[in-house]
C-alpha cells in the first residue's frame, strides 16, 4: 500500500488512489464561454491564467506551505471554489466566494473535529455537494472506509452530511465522484475486486433514472486495470473520461490517463497523459472547468491548473 501523500487522510498507508469534460473546449465541439456575466478579469480568483505548462493554482492563497491542498472543482459561473485540505489528522472541504469583486477568505464548509470529508463533487443542478468520509452512518465511534456522502445546498450554506445509500454505497471504500449532464454518477470502488485483492479499484458509473440511482456498472478494461484506477472526472456529455492509475509503466506512484467514448458506447484504451502532467509522484484529482477553459489537477499536495487546449494532444 502507498501513502497518498496529497490527502490528509490520517490512517497510516493508503491505497494509491487515496491521500488519491465539464469542458466546452475543442474536445466536446461547443463553444467556449463562461456560463457567467462577471468580467473575466474577476474568475479564477483573479490569477493569471497558465499556457500549457501546469502552474500552481494561488500560490499564498489556495496553495500554501502548510498543508496540502487537492480535490477542486469550480461551480458553473466560476463565482464558487471549493476545494480539499489536508491538516495532520483528517481532511476538511474548504471553499471560497466570489462577493461583489472580492474573493472571500477560504474556509472549511464541510468539516468535523473527528472525521473526515474529501473529495468534494457539484451534482448537475449544483444543489447537492458529493464528497467521501469515514464517519460512520451513526455519526459515532472509530473512523470506517469511506462511503459517498452528500449535502444539500441551503440559503444559509451547506446542510448537514447525508449518507448517499446502499445502492452507491458497498462493504467496500468509495472514492470521488464526477457527474455528467444527465446526472449519470461516476466514481470509484473496490466492491468488484476479490477478497484479499482490496488494492484493485475500479471506476464504476450510475445511471440515475427518474431522479434515482442505479445498481452501479462497472468499466470495462479498457479503463479498468488490475490495480488502482479512480479519481475519475466525466465530461458531461459522457465524451471522455480522465482518471489516475497506479498501472505498471507510469512515471510515478499515480498517473493521469484519459480515454475516449467510442461510437458503440465503449471506451478507448485509457492513453498514460505523459510527463507535462505527470510526475514521480501521484497525480490525481482532474477537473475540468465548466467553461472549457482550464484543467485542475492536483500533484505534490498541491492545486495545479493549465490551459485546458492540452487535452486535444491526447485525441
Amino acid at each position: 500500500m502507498l501513502e497518498r501523500s496529497g490527502r490528509g487522510w490520517i490512517r497510516g498507508a493508503f491505497p494509491i488512489g487515496w491521500a488519491l469534460l465539464a469542458a466546452c473546449g475543442v474536445l466536446s465541439g461547443c463553444e467556449s464561454t463562461p456560463e457567467t456575466d462577471t468580467p473575466g478579469a474577476l474568475l479564477y480568483l483573479q490569477q493569471t491564467p497558465p499556457g500549457q505548462v501546469p502552474e500552481v493554482f494561488a500560490p499564498g492563497k489556495i496553495s500554501l506551505a502548510n498543508r496540502g491542498e487537492f480535490a477542486s472543482v469550480f461551480s458553473a459561473d466560476g463565482r464558487e471554489f471549493i476545494f480539499g485540505v489536508s491538516g495532520d489528522d483528517r481532511a476538511e472541504v474548504f471553499s471560497t466566494r466570489l462577493v461583489g469583486d472580492t474573493w472571500s477568505e477560504p474556509r472549511a464548509v464541510v468539516s468535523h473535529e473527528r472525521y473526515s470529508y474529501m473529495d468534494a463533487a457539484l451534482s448537475p443542478n449544483e444543489d447537492r455537494m458529493y464528497f467521501i468520509s469515514n464517519q460512520p452512518l451513526d455519526g459515532e465511534g472509530e473512523p470506517k472506509d469511506p462511503d459517498l456522502w452528500f449535502s444539500t445546498r441551503t440559503e444559509g450554506g451547506w446542510g448537514p452530511p447525508q449518507n448517499a445509500g446502499p445502492v452507491l454505497n458497498s462493504g467496500r471504500p468509495e472514492y470521488y465522484v464526477s457527474f455528467t449532464d444527465e446526472g449519470t454518477l461516476y466514481f470509484t470502488s473496490s466492491r468488484a475486486a476479490e477478497v484479499g485483492d482490496e488494492m484493485n479499484f475500479d471506476i464504476h458509473a450510475s445511471r440515475a433514472v427518474d431522479g434515482v440511482f442505479q445498481r452501479p456498472a462497472r468499466l470495462g478494461d479498457a479503463v479498468n486495470s488490475e490495480g488502482y484506477d479512480g479519481d475519475v472526472f466525466v465530461a458531461p456529455d459522457e465524451s471522455y473520461l480522465i482518471f489516475s492509475s497506479g498501472r505498471p509503466g507510469g512515471f510515478g506512484g499515480g498517473d493521469l490517463y484519459v480515454s475516449f467514448r467510442t461510437e458503440d458506447g465503449g471506451w478507448t484504451e485509457a492513453k498514460n497523459m505523459g510527463s507535462t502532467i505527470n510526475t514521480d509522484g501521484q497525480d490525481y484529482c482532474p477537473f475540468v472547468t465548466r467553461d472549457g477553459r482550464y484543467f485542475f489537477f492536483s500533484s505534490n499536495r498541491d492545486i495545479y491548473w493549465v490551459d485546458a487546449s492540452i487535452l486535444d494532444t491526447y485525441r
